[in-house]
């Protein structure tokens, strides 16, 4: 792309919500001379036209119940924009929140230079700005040619595990003939074809589709069997909150000998229920990590567990949170000492976008995967080999839109 220097003063204001604390996060830039060569070259696109679509992604079967929620489904139709610029390029990802909202500020974005709305080294420049937060990363990928791993800095990704996060309560279905716990064999089987070598199993079936003491027997079997069946895969397991304290230990002495990868959500977090958690696996010397934060995530409560060693993997949704504020949080984890895998969970998209997080920022355990097709989206640059997500070297996220707009 050509690029071009403008020596006018600019003034771009860059706030963004406060994660960990009250603080503005604002900076000041007052002329492009402050800023990189991409940014340059960003300066030199303007937002032409905003446009709004959906795309449809497929899973590969039916996804059943969880501990709290009914059937999930065959998959989504998931909101898109479309960012185009005045020198051709287009950006797109998933619309962060409602298309009515973000209709209401598309006037702050058309003919806006891209520089003034994104930053190489910060992200999306404005907190109001964060539906396009994903699309405006893609834009600026595909105008500076880079993947956005690269735009988080590096240029070979890291690479790091992936988990199906598909298994769910299938061995209940169909209600009038349930499967049973085959059933959830079958589905390890897929995804371990896939390539996956890690599963997470949905438990907590005794929370509302079981007898408490039916559903808790009917997870201990199933994490048996999954063990038993894929003793070379890793096991991480998913309350939703389905549990109180005591009633998941019950679960944990159950399937004694069996290592997790992870615990997650297994109650509503707490200080006082997580430090009995924390305090009977260190007993039993059961090696495994905490992992929380997805469900109606309170930053400051989790970032007081992980100070308290009661939290090792932050869990808070990649879009709920926003790419850029994830950018803003990965740094603070590392300090804190720990780690991260944003939530995923229903597209496919939101796995990819975290492989791009996670390839240039590192500090993510393993990334959530949503087994998809679709002929709407080029899906087939992400490859997965010996159990990792490897995201394409493509410019932006890497995925082609094949439907037209």
């Amino acid at each position: 792309m050509k690029r071009r220097t403008f020596l006018r003063a600019l003034h771009v204001g860059a706030a963004s919500v406060a994660l960990f604390n009250n603080q503005s996060h604002a900076t000041h830039l007052t002329s492009l001379l402050d800023r990189s060569e991409d940014d340059k070259a960003l300066a030199y696109h303007r937002i032409e036209e905003i446009k709004f679509s959906t795309v449809k992604l497929n899973y590969p079967r039916l996804v059943g119940k969880n501990a709290r929620l009914d059937l999930h489904g065959y998959g989504p139709n998931i909101e898109i924009v479309c960012l185009l610029t005045d020198k051709g390029a287009m950006g797109w990802a998933s619309l962060r929140g409602p298309k009515h909202e973000a209709e209401k500020i598309l006037g702050e974005l058309v003919g806006k230079k891209v520089s003034d709305l994104f930053a190489v080294n910060k992200g999306t420049l404005q907190a109001r700005h964060i539906p396009f937060d994903m699309a405006l990363h893609d834009l600026a990928g595909i105008i500076l040619q880079k993947p956005v791993y690269s735009i988080l800095g590096q240029d070979k990704p890291f690479i790091t595990d992936y988990y199906s996060g598909m298994i769910y309560f299938d061995d209940l279905e169909p209600a009038d003939k349930p499967a049973g716990i085959d059933r959830i064999l079958e589905e390890c089987r897929y995804d371990y074809d896939l390539g996956y070598r890690q599963f997470k199993l949905k438990i907590g079936r005794g929370h509302k589709w079981m007898s408490y003491r039916e559903g808790l027997q009917r997870d201990i079997d199933v994490t048996k069997a999954v063990h038993k069946a894929f003793p070379d895969c890793g096991i991480l397991v998913d309350g939703n909150n389905g549990f109180t304290s005591d009633q998941f230990i019950d679960y944990l002495k159950g399937i004694a000998g069996v290592k997790l990868f992870w615990i997650e959500e297994p109650f509503h977090e707490t200080v006082a229920d997580y430090q009995k958690l924390r305090n009977f696996i260190k007993r039993e010397d059961i090696q495994t990590l905490l992992a929380d934060g997805e469900a109606d995530p309170d930053q400051q409560f989790l970032r007081e567990l992980i100070q308290q060693d009661l939290l090792d993997v932050h869990l808070t949704d990649i879009e709920g949170l926003g790419f850029t504020n994830w950018r803003r949080l990965m740094p603070e984890l590392k300090r804190l000492g720990a780690q991260a895998s944003p939530h995923a969970w229903g597209s496919l998209l939101k796995t990819n976008y975290t492989a791009h997080l996670a390839g240039g920022l590192g500090n993510t355990v393993t990334i959530e995967g949503v087994t998809s097709t679709s002929d709407d989206v080029d899906l087939s640059g992400y490859i997965v080999k010996d159990g990792k997500l490897i995201p394409p070297s493509a410019p932006g996220f890497g995925m082609s839109l094949l439907k037209k707009i």
